[in-house]
């Protein structure tokens, strides 16, 4: 009986696909990591990083400055009175300028911790970058699984239709011929209104559900499908092979690893915080020209420099020890995730557990709902069961059939949870 209904399920719904192109779960999910408005924005995060990367290697080399000046006095800045008549004034107007190149030697480590500072965000970013795409995927799944459900539960209820077509069939000829009751046939052609409205109801939300997957993952024909995976047939295997030390699996994820980061970044932060306070010492050489006594003058200098923050050493001291907290915050806050995270997949593989248990229960209770709408027919035929005892066992059918498919689909979305958990 299983057989047939399946193949009439799928004869009926064979118009719904002509012409439209599959797409399978791994496709949507490749176009989603390509095209969704998330990872675009993660994509970018990860190039600024890199150009504030490049940014901060720029300080290891010579700071080029040139500067230039010129004036005109109402009069000379430099005057003398050399006695009665002897007036002299000089540098009434004039031009400087000069060029400089100066190369830190030492700056208390600020610029070799703010490289790695900056080379700790690009990790960072990195980082983001995955988890967004595990959450694209989710999504994605999720998404594709909504329309897998309908698509099965579609299936059955073209399965229902036929069947109740072939049942108002047989008891209009029945109450014609004065063996039945109109009765009979008002309840089956009740039951075929109400199927029909519930395939309504559900071909709008395939439409829906489709719209919302093609704007997810970057769809641009309105006209597709996905592939159904649903067996009827069989149930996997329980997936033993999937799980993993949880302990272990720490490091394999983007969480824990930007837990490390940020303790990481907060132990440099400490370091530059120190640096401010410390002297920071450079050489340099430069080329001035002057021309103040109309007359052009030019030179070379080299010099060295050295600077010692004294009085930054008060706020600074501040600083160093807020610093200093937020390292312990940093640790703290890493050992406390780390034990939540173990939890988060203890409980992910819990829920896979359970999930695959229901779909096993579902799974036979299709058989169990298959037997007895064929008993139920025979009984009908015979004339021992009622027309609402029948119905009630198409019911029944439907509703095992609709549990199995959304029991499938859940176990697949809490598959991909428990991988993603454990960095799988």
């Amino acid at each position: 009986m299983r057989l047939k209904i399946t193949i009439l399920a799928l004869c009926g719904i064979a118009t719904f696909a002509y012409g439209q192109k599959t797409y399978t779960l791994e496709e949507c999910s490749s176009m989603a990591i390509e095209h969704n408005i998330k990872m675009k924005k993660a994509f970018n995060d990860v190039k600024s990083a890199e150009q504030m990367k490049k940014e901060a290697f720029t300080n290891y080399f010579p700071t080029i400055s040139a500067s230039g000046v010129g004036y005109n006095a109402n009069k000379g800045l430099l005057e003398l009175n050399l006695g009665e008549g002897m007036e002299m004034s000089m540098l009434k107007n004039g031009l400087m300028g000069g060029i400089t190149a100066t190369q830190p030697i030492f700056a208390g480590g600020q610029i070799i911790n703010s490289n790695n500072l900056a080379k700790v965000g690009l990790e960072v970013s990195k980082l983001q970058q995955k988890l967004s795409e595990n959450e694209v995927v989710y999504t994605t799944e999720q998404y594709y699984w909504q329309i897998v459900t309908i698509k099965e539960k579609l299936k059955t209820i073209v399965t229902l239709e036929l069947m109740l077509d072939n049942l108002c069939k047989d008891v209009e000829a029945s109450v014609n011929a004065g063996i039945t009751t109109r009765n009979n046939l008002l309840q089956a052609q009740l039951k075929k209104n109400e199927i029909e409205s519930n395939r309504m109801n559900l071909e709008n939300n395939l439409s829906l559900c489709k719209m919302i997957l093609a704007q997810y993952v970057g769809i641009e024909d309105s006209l597709f499908d996905v592939e159904t995976v649903v067996n009827t047939d069989n149930i996997p295997l329980f997936p033993e092979q999937l799980r993993r030390d949880h302990q272990s699996s720490l490091r394999l994820i983007p969480e824990y690893n930007m837990l490390e980061k940020n303790v990481e970044a907060n132990r440099l932060q400490q370091k530059i915080a120190v640096g401010k306070n410390l002297p920071t010492v450079g050489v340099g050489a430069g080329y001035m020209y002057d021309n103040l006594m109309d007359k052009g003058h030019s030179f070379g200098m080299v010099f060295a420099s050295v600077s010692i923050p004294l009085s930054g050493w008060w706020g600074g001291s501040y600083a160093i020890k807020k610093q200093k907290i937020q390292v312990r915050n940093a640790e703290d806050d890493l050992k406390n995730s780390s034990d939540l995270l173990v939890i988060k997949m203890q409980k992910s593989w819990n829920d896979l557990s359970d999930a695959y248990k229901q779909m096993v229960l579902s799974y036979k209770s299709i058989n169990q709902a298959t037997e007895n709408l064929r008993l139920n027919q025979d009984y009908y035929k015979a004339g021992t069961i009622s027309m609402s005892d029948l119905l009630d066992a198409q019911s029944l059918f439907q509703q095992s059939r609709d549990k199995y498919v959304d029991s499938y689909s859940q176990y697949q979305i809490k598959t991909l949870e428990y991988l993603q958990a454990t960095g799988q």
